[in-house]
């Protein structure tokens, strides 16, 4: 079976300059990654799944969700074993987290990715034990784990995690995957995870501070960014445009990581601009993802989180939840209610807002959250085991 997946971690935030492996894994508490997509730049077709069964779906809403379930393990087949086995902690605790929630269409960030889909597969599986079935599934190969040949981190060595387009141990090392109750128009989804960090307008890549060679092939993605059309029950489109951006620290002075992660985010404003390639969605969209950039808290550069939630054309509603607000960070300046990730100190920057559902402004918002469950809650515990990301949701109205 031909298999490929990564460990991404989502760290977020924190303290900035070159860290070994041992102080990255010690920081985060795992491993981080940015990801990796195709081989040799070589792109791969994407592949949907779908069931003649779908989950019934509310006729007049539905409800958008992101959830960096931070399912990589450390080799490939690795997260397929865990999954068939339906006796993995970690597993079982993000299956009943989804399947409480039932979202109709989830991005899922940080899942191993293999040629077949058989880890997500998996995954999806057991989520409909759990009880939520999503007969729909989209994903292709991330950036993680894609070797280029160069020496990217300069440490004098080739073919390492860091010197792929996006951190990875293997290919597709903690990808993203999209799983819907209804369908997906796969025909028409795009994806731009092979789009030259150079050739985004306006970019910050400053390829002087870059190893030699590596402008020329260094793609702006660590993970990934799509555009999944869902197919709504009246046949008309809602756009997602998914992303699962590299954290802004790990690096050095030239701060490249912070450069990349912000050029990651901008790319949204630049699609719907105009300014690529190809034309913006023509219809309503939600924006969603691990973005790893808070806009008030932790390490990066603000500028872009700010004025993508500034911009007119999307609607920020706030999700939030009581427990990010009962687990405040005294030192922090943003809103802790509206916190999705939990970087405890002192080997992390704290709680943090890094993952995100932002509408389009032409959809009528009516609900929206973080599961993240007061530590009384009888679902805290799913919540803490599962991942120290907390899902986002916005429901929105459809005609």
């Amino acid at each position: 079976v031909a298999l490929a997946e990564r460990a991404v971690i989502t760290c977020g935030s924190s303290r900035r300059g070159r860290t070994s492996r041992e102080q990255k894994r010690e920081h985060c508490g795992q491993w981080q990654s940015d990801t990796s997509r195709r081989h040799a730049g070589h792109l791969t077709k994407p592949l949907v799944s779908s069931s003649p069964t779908p989950s019934p779906v509310a006729a007049d809403t539905l409800t958008v969700a992101t959830y960096n379930v931070e399912l990589t393990r450390k080799g490939p087949g690795l997260l397929l074993r865990d999954a068939l086995g339906g006796k993995d902690p970690q597993v079982e605790a993000v299956a009943r987290v989804i399947a409480g929630r039932s979202p109709d269409v989830i991005l899922l960030t940080g899942i191993d990715w293999d040629l077949d889909l058989l880890a997500v597969k998996a995954v999806a599986a057991r989520i409909a034990a759990a009880g939520a079935d999503y007969p729909h599934l989209y994903a292709t190969q991330p950036n993680t784990g894609m070797a280029t040949g160069l020496d990217l981190d300069g440490d004098g060595r080739l073919n390492e995690a860091d010197d792929a387009q996006g951190w990875g141990r293997f290919t597709g090392e903690g990808g993203m995957a999209v799983m819907s109750r209804l369908p997906l128009d796969e025909p028409a989804a795009r994806d731009f995870s092979g789009l030259l960090w150079r050739d985004l307008p306006g970019n910050l890549i400053a390829e002087d501070t870059l190893a030699e060679g590596a402008a020329d092939i260094q793609r702006l993605s660590s993970t990934g960014h799509w555009d999944v059309p869902v197919i709504l029950p009246d046949g008309a489109r809602l756009h997602l445009l998914a992303m699962y951006a590299g954290p802004p620290v790990f690096d050095g002075p030239e701060d490249r990581n912070g450069r990349r992660n912000h050029d990651e985010t901008a790319f949204w404003q630049r699609y719907m601009d105009g300014s690529l390639r190809d034309a913006p969605p023509g219809g309503p969209f939600v924006i969603l993802g691990t973005l790893n950039l808070d806009p008030a808290d932790g390490d990066g550069r603000t500028e872009a989180i700010a004025g993508l939630l500034a911009d007119r054309r999307v609607t920020d509603v706030g999700p939030a939840s009581p427990g990010g607000k009962a687990a405040a960070d005294a030192a922090h300046r943003g809103d802790p209610a509206l916190d999705t990730a939990v970087f405890a100190p002192p080997k992390g920057p704290g709680n943090l807002r890094v993952d995100y559902v932002l509408p389009s402004a032409d959809l009528r918002v009516t609900g929206s959250g973080v599961w993240w469950p007061e530590p009384d809650d009888p679902g805290a515990e799913d919540a803490t085991v599962a991942s120290r990301h907390r899902m986002v949701w916005v429901t929105v109205e459809t005609e």
